[in-house]
């Protein structure tokens, strides 16, 4: 998705395979604020890591073992969860499923996968 868009359709966005059963496409994003939608394989896993980035997660569906600071909760369809800047995280998808990540400022590095 261009940065100028305003729209996005799903079946004309590209989705990217990041590898290690994880998807990614991009819903939207300026300067200040990033949407992306990430599909899990069953067992797939965002391993642990961190950034500078405020991040709020939106269960779309399945069931995610979410690790924010070394607190796991097991989330389902509807629950979300916040990372504050710097803070690492990870989740476990034991039944495939999807997430949509917000980013505050946007995830350089995914802008750059785009290239």
């Amino acid at each position: 998705m261009k940065q100028n868009q305003h729209f996005g359709f799903g079946d004309k966005t590209e989705i990217q395979d990041i590898g290690g059963g994880l998807k990614r496409q991009m819903l939207g994003y300026n300067h200040e604020l990033m949407a992306v939608k990430i599909w899990f394989d069953k067992g797939a896993e965002g391993y642990v890591h961190a950034h500078r980035h405020s991040q709020v997660s939106y269960v779309v569906e399945g069931e995610f073992h979410v690790n924010v600071d070394g607190v796991i909760q097991i989330l389902h369809a509807g629950d979300s969860f916040f990372i504050p800047p710097h803070v690492e995280h990870g989740a476990v998808c034991p039944t495939g499923g999807i997430l949509i990540d917000t980013f505050s400022p946007p995830r350089e590095d995914f802008v750059e996968d785009l290239s």
